[in-house]
């Protein structure tokens, strides 16, 4: 089993470029299946109402639930208010397993780490560089796993990949994707002092082509139960808690508090691996 944890799909409702335009999965699919990869887990592309979007990967979910999974994706601004609410169709409704939150919409919220830590969800963040907010993530939420894409930068900031693999060492909850990380040798470091239990395998799919993807992750080098840890059995671990109901208290909570504003500053895992 090859699990493809990072894969946008569906309509945006934009026309900046590709990743708020369209995330079309007949390549990607004819790509990662000559490639060997089993399942993808989708969430959607850029969009002005997460909603709507969510309810599209929903569809594309629903129609090969042996290929896919999903998680929400959520806007820390547009979705104040609400974040408890979408995240809740989007397990109960629709049995998604996540939250994906971009930097691009808005620094991430308490209210979105209080909904991720009702239902035992990993959050997706991708921080564009803005490594240190993970500090505060992971040590105020030790109880939600963080998976901070590209090893913290796409932009390919060496810098922040750098400081971000001493929070892949220090702090438990935290992990990282193979994405669109170009320096090999950074990837390297962040699986020598790491180790594979705190990597996942990611292609940022449908755009990066899957396959050349993978054979980064198996350029690696890793043993057999390493390989299988980064393929398939980490994300397989950080999904295996989700629950199909918020604890009553943590939901109460959310109900009762204001909503966290984008402009403060920087607001921002142990269960069993399944048998394959």
């Amino acid at each position: 089993m090859i699990i493809d944890c990072h894969c946008h799909a569906g309509k945006g409702d934009g026309l900046t470029g590709p990743w708020d335009t369209a995330a079309r999965l007949a390549d990607y699919l004819r790509r990662a299946s000559k490639a060997g990869i089993t399942h993808t887990n989708l969430f959607a592309a850029f969009h002005s109402d997460y909603a709507i979007a969510n309810r599209e990967v929903a569809r594309i979910v629903a129609s090969r639930p042996e290929r896919f999974s999903g998680f929400a994706f959520v806007n820390p601004v547009r979705d104040a208010g609400r974040v408890l609410a979408l995240v809740t169709e989007a397990v109960q409704r629709h049995g998604f397993c996540g939250v994906k939150v971009h930097r691009h919409d808005a620094r991430i919220t308490r209210e979105i780490c209080e909904a991720a830590k009702a239902f035992c969800l990993p959050v997706l963040y991708d921080v564009m560089g803005e490594v240190s907010s993970v500090e505060l993530l992971a040590t105020e939420y030790p109880d939600v796993a963080f998976i901070i894409p590209h090893l913290g930068s796409f932009a390919d900031d060496w810098r922040a990949q750098l400081a971000l693999i001493d929070h892949l060492v220090r702090h438990p909850n935290v992990f990282t994707d193979t994405s669109g990380i170009r320096r090999f040798d950074l990837l390297k470091q962040a699986l020598k002092r790491a180790g594979a239990k705190k990597i996942l395998f990611g292609s940022d799919g449908p755009w990066l082509h899957p396959a050349v993807e993978l054979a980064k992750v198996r350029a690696l080098g890793m043993n057999e139960a390493d390989e299988k840890l980064v393929l398939a059995h980490n994300f397989l671990r950080l999904t295996a808690r989700v629950r199909d109901h918020p604890t009553a208290v943590r939901a109460a909570a959310l109900r009762m508090g204001a909503p966290e504003e984008e402009s403060s500053a920087d607001p921002w895992l142990t269960a069993d691996v399944p048998a394959l």
